[in-house]
């Protein structure tokens, strides 16, 4: 650190940290500092770099911060492991690498809150096309000049064609783009990867920008506290290295996730006094809403054995592997260079909803995200699970000592509407995977297996074999009424002055998807607000309604035509 004092101060150099410094050190008159308590994300480490190598950081200390929920009532008292990251970049080095924006009524549904009109879709779609370069072509829809490139996953191995078309033999519509004008379908996604490596928020935004004179970044860095003046927000205290440092700064801004902001602003006096008192910690301001509304989406695998050798299963093997590792540092090709989350989709599992409430991974293999598979021959499966569940969480500190991990609580299947989406979820999936388009691939359904039938069972055995699938949200979020935390004008933390907050925490409800698009978008929008830029003008293109009976094609295409024909 060369200085004493910065004009901004980002506390996390994760997705939306990365993002941030990006955006407000492109005033060469405005200094930024980056505290990131991970190592950095050196260019030479496959286990971060190498698409397929994903499996490898979550769960290994040197990547992860290994968090773990409390016992979960409703789930046989299991505690749920959820993985974080723990270097730049934050989970976006050690993620799925899947893009997914969400819905564009998950928007709507954000808008209709008091204080939040403009954060619905159309304002939001220009910062979503801001950031990207989609490789897919660009469009109304779509963005082709921003920092992050994205590739559509190539889907070519012939259990992706099974799925998709006994998706449509199931009454499920192919979608041009689940980013675009119509998420509701099956496509092949878009993902963060770009000539076969990784691309993470630190490699599209931060990297590019270190020679900035304005722009320092410190890893290793741990924040224990904000300091404030009053309710000023005067600077941060920090370990490195074993020594206790202090900066002071004319803005602090949070970009530690949803488990990590909420605690520290606990640690740092701001949250419900009751808490706060318990845990010893002076209070700064008295903000209940600090650590409540913690949202996720829970996810399960089903996964079937396959009559013929088609899956990528020969990659598992350790002989393979060598191979594997020659072709990516070589060529970056290969199994080594895809994340193999290449195609998946989303649907209504009943006709109450307005718009998809399952979403869909498929993967040409049978496998659990710690690398055991239920069987050594062939297979195939979906990820499934409900995305815009009614259950409600919290994160809340058990300890003064900011290294020990806050007490976390998701309440998982707690709610009725919950669990009759899971059984939903589990239905629709295996009406896809028994359609006829797999008859030459299914062997048989291997998990949870034919003895799981009744919906006491299929809950049963969701509470026992689901895990997250590590989108926690919406613990310090924007809005205007008691609960909510952050001020969705101008990203500030209700009653405090100079401490703002960008990251998943803010979001009021989780995205119907995965959340690292959404974070990217409202960093892109935070920078515009904190940096006093006039807001880029709402977008004016349609984008698809069920309820409204809009076309399944955008307007004009001649689709729309055909099949009402």
């Amino acid at each position: 650190m060369s200085r004493d004092r910065y004009d901004v101060v980002i506390v996390g150099g994760g997705s939306a940290g990365c993002a941030l410094a990006n955006r407000l050190s492109a005033d060469a008159s405005t200094s930024v500092l980056v505290l990131e308590a991970g190592r950095s994300d050196l260019r030479i480490d496959p286990f971060i770099h190498m698409p397929a190598a994903l499996p490898f950081p979550i769960g290994n200390r040197l990547y992860d911060w290994k968090y773990e929920t409390d016992p979960e009532p409703h789930m046989g008292g299991r505690r749920i492991f959820h993985a974080r990251g723990k270097v730049l970049g934050g989970s976006s080095s050690i993620n799925g690498m899947i893009f997914q924006r969400g819905n564009p009524l998950d928007y709507e549904r954000w808008a209709a809150d008091p204080g939040m009109a403009d954060w619905d879709y159309l304002h939001c779609l220009p910062y979503f096309k801001r950031m990207e370069t989609c490789l897919a072509g660009a469009d109304d829809w779509r963005g082709g000049d921003g920092p992050l490139k994205l590739e559509r996953g190539p889907a070519t191995n012939p259990l992706f064609g099974a799925f998709f078309e006994a998706a449509q033999q199931a009454g499920y519509p192919l979608s041009d783009d689940v980013n675009g004008y119509r998420q509701e379908g099956f496509a092949r996604f878009d993902r963060n990867v770009y000539r076969g490596r990784r691309l993470s928020a630190a490699r599209a935004y931060l990297h590019p920008v270190l020679d900035r004179k304005n722009l320092e970044v410190e890893t290793l860095a741990f924040v224990t506290a904000v300091r404030f003046e009053g309710k000023r927000a005067a600077g941060v205290d920090y370990r490195r290295a074993g020594v206790r440092r202090s900066v002071a700064a004319g803005e602090v801004i949070l970009c530690g996730g949803a488990i990590n902001t909420p605690q520290l602003l606990q640690l740092s006096g701001v949250g419900d006094q009751a808490l706060l008192r318990e845990q010893g910690v002076d209070l700064v301001h008295h903000l209940p809403g600090v650590g409540e509304n913690l949202q996720d989406h829970l996810e399960v695998y089903i996964q079937y054995a396959s009559k013929q050798p088609v899956s990528i299963a020969p990659g598992l093997r350790w002989r393979s592997r060598p191979n594997i590792a020659y072709q990516w540092l070589v060529h970056r090709r290969g199994l080594g260079a895809t994340n193999h989350f290449e195609g998946g989709g989303f649907a209504r599992s009943n006709d109450e909803v307005d718009y998809p409430n399952l979403m869909f991974h498929f993967l040409p293999v049978a496998i659990r995200y710690d690398g055991s598979a239920p069987t050594q021959g062939h297979g195939y499966q979906v990820h499934i699970g409900p995305m815009y569940a009614d259950t409600r969480g919290w994160v809340r500190i058990r300890s003064r000592d900011p290294k020990v991990h806050p007490s976390m609580q998701f309440n998982y299947l707690s709610t009725d509407n919950d669990k009759k989406e899971w059984v939903e979820a589990v239905h629709v999936a295996r009406d896809i995977l028994n359609q006829p388009a797999f008859a030459p691939y299914n062997d048989g359904e291997l998990s949870p297996g034919p003895s799981v039938s009744t919906d006491e069972e299929i809950l049963a055995w969701v509470a026992k074999d689901a895990e997250t699938a590590l989108h926690p949200s919406c613990t310090a979020k924007m809005g205007i009424d008691e609960l909510s935390v952050v001020d969705p004008a101008t990203m500030k933390v209700h009653g405090t002055e100079s401490l703002r907050v960008v990251d998943a925490s803010v979001f009021p409800y989780v995205t119907n998807g995965n959340i690292y698009a959404p974070v990217m978008m409202v960093a892109e929008k935070a920078a515009d607000l904190i940096a006093g830029n006039t807001p880029l003008p709402a977008a004016d293109v349609p984008y698809y309604r069920h309820r409204d009976g809009t076309p399944l094609h955008p307007p004009g295409d001649s689709r729309n035509r055909e099949e009402h024909a």
